[in-house]
């Protein structure tokens, strides 16, 4: 291991970045101590944004590069190496799922399958369908999609419903995890499957049989334990019942082929760029059946996810290394744990580079990067999606979500998904 300057440079910047991301909630703090609108405030609520700060780190690599080189050029040739489709993916697919057609048709759907729960309280039926159910979405529609939506109905139902903060950081670790997992059903879902899918030769039927069942049994295990723990508490919320303007089915059709499409070619920024202007016609269209799209937070997310690539790219000659010196379940257990301070595709996609890795490593490597895919906002592509929704909420405006927070939150679905994902590996 002989790494580069450039490469010091990007670990050190990664390592802050990381850093930062734990202490947003302390410059939050700091903003509410200075007077309300003065540059220091401003200065502070901007680094308390989870969303920037990858981009904030990745853009002072891209002084370092031109400061170690000399050269413009060479920075800007670096950035153009890298492949951004997957924050520009999940940027367009968030604004496209978060619409309110394609909420409520999911509020819907959830809402159905809560009634033939076995629960006869409405608001706790309703939060184990969403959390169970509502996370293997995910296998079908993309992980970032099924997270916009979850965190969108959530927000409604629960964390602006004046929660406590046991259940507002237990729901989100839940939410993360069952997410992060849901998407295994199939190999086109997760980002840290599609980094492996092609190579390793895993289709649908694979990841059915070898990580699906095991997906769907730990979400709904998660779910109910978690609903249980806090019982009393959904007791005490109130059904919500709201008049809102019927929504044509026309409407909800168009936005569905919409969000299909953009699915459908995810790969392909160009093609699902071009979906997405036709969309936005649409719904200037339609505007009486809209609300506000989810723009700012589309892009602030994309923001995050493009650092997190611009830094996490230049991390390779110390993690491949690593993953090669691990044998099964050091490296289920190290892939967990590495995924709460690195991306789990990045994770992946470098353990498809080492030639000659088993078929049990293969597995133990992909099912700790899907488990660990809930313990921090970086861990998994769509959490700053969930980040995004769910800060403003009122569970957690008042100093935004705390990291350790999420990580105790995170814990116990965590662990549970060890259970089945590696204990009952078969």
């Amino acid at each position: 291991m002989n790494p580069s300057p450039i490469e010091i440079l990007a670990t050190v910047l990664f390592a802050i970045a990381v850093l930062h991301t734990f202490f947003v909630k302390r410059f939050a703090h700091w903003a509410h101590q200075h007077p309300k609108g003065s540059i220091m405030e401003n200065a502070l609520h901007f680094l308390a944004e989870t969303e920037v700060v990858f981009g904030l780190w990745a853009a002072a690599l891209f002084a370092g590069i031109v400061a170690l080189t000399g050269s413009v050029h060479e920075a800007v040739e670096y950035i153009e190496s890298l492949n951004f489709t997957e924050p520009k993916f999940v940027l367009v697919v968030m604004v496209v799922a978060a619409t309110r057609p394609v909420v409520k048709l999911a509020e819907a759907i959830i809402a159905g399958i809560a009634n033939v729960l076995p629960v006869k309280h409405k608001v706790t039926a309703f939060y184990l369908a969403a959390l169970s159910a509502g996370p293997l979405l995910g296998s079908i529609i993309t992980e970032p999609a099924a997270m916009t939506l979850l965190a969108l109905v959530l927000k409604r139902r629960y964390f602006d419903r004046g929660i406590s903060q046991k259940l507002a950081y237990a729901t989100l670790g839940l939410l993360f995890v069952n997410v992060s997992i849901g998407g295994t059903l199939t190999h086109f879902a997760a980002p840290p499957v599609l980094m492996v899918a092609a190579k390793w030769k895993w289709d649908t039927l694979f990841m059915l049989t070898h990580f699906g069942w095991k997906a769907v049994a730990s979400c709904v295990v998660s779910a109910i334990v978690v609903t249980c723990l806090f019982l009393k508490e959904f007791r005490t919320i109130e059904l919500e019942v709201q008049r809102e303007q019927r929504i044509p089915l026309w409407v909800t059709g168009v936005h569905l082929v919409f969000l299909g499409l953009v699915v459908a070619f995810a790969h392909h920024p160009d093609v699902f760029f071009g979906i997405f202007m036709l969309f936005l016609g649409f719904v200037t269209a339609t505007r009486e059946y809209q609300d506000g799209l989810k723009l700012r937070e589309g892009l602030l997310v994309g923001f995050f996810l493009a650092g997190l690539v611009t830094l996490g790219s230049l991390q390779a000659y110390w993690l491949k290394p690593l993953i090669v010196s691990l044998d099964g379940a050091t490296l289920f257990f190290g892939a967990t744990g590495l995924t709460a301070i690195t991306d789990n595709a990045a994770l992946t996609y470098l353990g498809s580079l080492v030639e000659g890795i088993g078929d049990d490593l293969k597995y133990a490597l992909v099912a700790g990067a899907v488990t660990g895919g809930g313990l921090t906002v970086i861990a998994n592509a769509p959490n700053p999606a969930g980040v995004g929704i769910l800060q403003s909420s009122k569970a957690f405006q008042s100093e935004g979500i705390s990291p350790l927070g999420l990580f105790m939150g995170a814990l116990l679905p965590t662990a549970i998904a060890v259970i089945f994902f590696w204990l009952l590996r078969g």
